[in-house]
């Protein structure tokens, strides 16, 4: 089936907020928007077909998920992840930012340790803050592009601060690294040394390209599956953000039980129908549109690094192995963050995320959403390159 990720769709006016609150976030209303993590692509047709069927159906009372509902989720898992498990131990929340946010509740107390390897996804750091916890940044170390570990530091970290929990990114957001099977288990050795629970952000789990494979953190060793949590979504892989539906892993019966309880105590009463609707349709139906976009996206991440390299060589670009978000490092061109950001609005004339509200590693970066048409992409950096050339 022929997939058209070229067509270019109007999003202005659809109270979208990758397009549509600009002057609301402190941005001129002409720019190109390529900041926010969702795409300008159509959800899969079979999604939108069952969420018309359910529309039509006209009664949108209190939902649940069905057993054809965890059917879908553990066939997906298995399929794409090589990950058997009990698909009834999933909790539905309405996203991985609510999941991680209540898990910290859960799982520590006010004034707690709680670990995170920045540069990474910035609503790791105001969870921990906003939840009274201290954070405890464990840097990843650079070396000519490709971000690693510092396992220990990581593991002096977690020994010096008394960490009761570490947010793990997997794949990694904004650096793009997949970790290796050997880089989870070293990781989840060190947690489980120091009583430490893991909460594994894998929302962007199913956009990896050859030869680097996705691991989900609880497949890595038994002792891991009872130690930690995976949070999953069918949102960014099938553009459904909007949907709020979110499934969270927890293999042991007591942590799952506690989570619930923490649920309970937000007021939190289920998952809405729309997204239950969407994200059993994706699952089900949904791998071959999943398999022509990863093939789009793996070319959209192609044109970029040769489109810098030939009209924009000072821009250094980050080759990701996962996701689809391009990190840029414009360091050489000896700017401050706020003169960086200057020259990207002011004459870039573009909206992209400022590399260092990921932490103090993303000094000097911008990170750059590359899931729309090409035609778009090409203009984003053709603007990039003027200015920066």
């Amino acid at each position: 089936m022929f997939y058209d990720f070229d067509e270019i769709i109007e999003r202005r006016g659809t109270n979208s907020l990758k397009y549509d609150f600009a002057r609301e976030r402190g941005m001129p209303d002409d720019l190109l928007p390529l900041w926010i993590a969702d795409m300008d692509f159509r959800a899969p047709r079979e999604v939108t077909d069952a969420l018309a069927a359910r529309v039509a159906h006209g009664v949108f009372g209190y939902a649940g998920p069905l057993q054809d509902y965890f059917d879908a989720l553990g066939a997906w898992f298995e399929k794409r992840h090589a990950w058997k498990c009990d698909p009834r131990r999933f909790v539905q929340t309405s996203g991985v930012v609510h999941a991680f946010s209540t898990l910290i509740r859960a799982f520590t107390r006010e004034g707690d340790a709680v670990v995170v390897c920045q540069p990474v996804y910035y609503p790791f750091e105001s969870a921990v803050r906003a939840n009274g916890r201290r954070l405890v940044v464990s840097e990843l170390r650079e070396t000519d592009g490709r971000y690693a570990v510092d396992f220990e530091d990581f593991e002096r970290k977690i020994v010096e601060n008394d960490a009761k929990l570490f947010l793990l990114c997997s794949p990694h957001n904004p650096v793009g690294r997949v970790w290796t099977r050997a880089e989870l288990e070293r990781l989840g050795e060190i947690c489980l040394a120091h009583g430490v629970f893991v909460v594994s952000d894998e929302i962007h789990a199913d956009f990896v390209y050859a030869p680097a494979r996705h691991t989900v953190f609880a497949s890595v060793k038994p002792e891991f599956e009872k130690n930690c949590a995976v949070c999953t979504a069918p949102s960014k892989t099938f553009n459904v953000a909007g949907l709020q539906i979110s499934n969270v892993y927890l293999a042991d019966d007591a942590r799952r039980a506690a989570f619930l309880r923490e649920l309970e105590r937000q007021g939190w009463f289920g998952p809405n129908l729309p997204g239950l609707v969407a994200c059993r349709a994706a699952y089900e139906h949904g791998a071959p549109w999943l398999d022509a976009l990863l093939a789009y996206l793996r070319g959209n991440i192609d044109f970029t690094r040769d489109f810098l390299r030939e009209r924009a060589p000072k821009i250094r670009f980050v080759d990701p192995e996962g996701t689809y978000l391009v990190w840029l490092d414009f360091r050489a061109f000896g700017l401050s963050d706020e003169a960086l950001r200057a020259k990207v609005v002011g004459e870039a004339k573009l909206w992209l995320d400022d590399g260092f509200i990921f932490g103090a590693g993303g000094n000097g970066f911008q990170r750059v959403n590359v899931a729309c048409p090409r035609a778009t992409l090409r203009r984003a950096l053709e603007r990039l390159a003027a200015a920066f050339a």
